[in-house]
């Protein structure tokens, strides 16, 4: 395959994958990693580069939801609070551990994640009032820290469980649990992530312009969609995604 279309190829997965992300709040790795894997990297490399191509991912879907002010202050602070010291940990660790059992973990979770939000035909329509106490808080911090640490060690999916926790948790509808998401755990969690990872193992640069190009526009799109059709068809994009995503996971596992 030559550059042209080998640049081409990354580009029009990363286009989809993360379109289908930032419309559903997660699961690009589900696509764009085992693509980087079947072209010939070895796990650490396609890790590494598909993690850093992922921030641009986040970069796009701000570029649309940041515009909405949709983003809630308070609410970011204690997703980063919680979130990056657990994806710090998480992706220094990811090297080190054998991934089969927590694939096999994350894919039943997952697949009962997509499975808890069709059989709950309300959830996530309309936003819900929770406690606004600091103990509330502070456990949703910790939540948001156990899968800081998923998201740091493994590939795919980790942003569904963070876009199931503020709707269940936070009492979020789906679509501004997507915008949360994709921004912050797409450009903090995974950037955070990305550069543990990438100071361990070797990164496919070359490839990295045509992922990145894909990403922000796949992005942007995905947010655009998400905003204009509402939480309905978001609801429904996180469930086949979360499904696909466990059966992927239970496989590889």
């Amino acid at each position: 395959m030559d550059q042209l279309s080998e640049s081409l190829l990354l580009f029009l997965i990363a286009l989809l994958a993360n379109g289908l992300s930032a419309l559903a709040g997660g699961g690009a790795g589900l696509l764009q990693l085992p693509v980087l894997l079947f072209l010939g990297l070895g796990f650490a490399t396609a890790l590494a580069t598909h993690k850093i191509a992922s921030v641009a991912l986040g970069v796009g879907a701000s570029l649309r939801h940041v515009k909405e002010g949709r983003l809630k202050g308070a609410l970011v602070l204690w997703m980063l609070a919680g979130g990056v010291p657990g994806v710090l940990l998480g992706a220094n660790l990811v090297l080190a551990v054998p991934e089969e059992w927590l694939r096999r973990a994350l894919g039943v979770l997952t697949l009962g994640l997509g499975v808890y939000s069709m059989v709950s035909p309300e959830l996530g329509q309309q936003v819900k009032a929770r406690p606004d106490t600091l103990m509330h808080r502070v456990l949703g911090a910790l939540g948001l820290f156990c899968i800081g640490v998923l998201n740091g060690s493994l590939t795919s999916g980790t942003g569904l469980f963070v876009t199931l926790w503020l709707v269940l948790w936070f009492g979020l509808d789906y679509s501004l649990a997507v915008a949360h998401t994709l921004v912050i755990v797409g450009i903090v969690w995974n950037g955070a992530g990305a550069l543990a990872v990438a100071m361990q193992a070797p990164v496919k640069w070359i490839w990295l312009p045509a992922l990145i190009a894909g990403a922000l526009a796949g992005g942007y799109a995905g947010a655009h969609l998400s905003i204009v059709k509402g939480n309905r068809l978001v609801k429904r994009a996180f469930e086949v995604l979360t499904i696909l995503v466990g059966l992927a996971l239970l496989y590889r596992g």
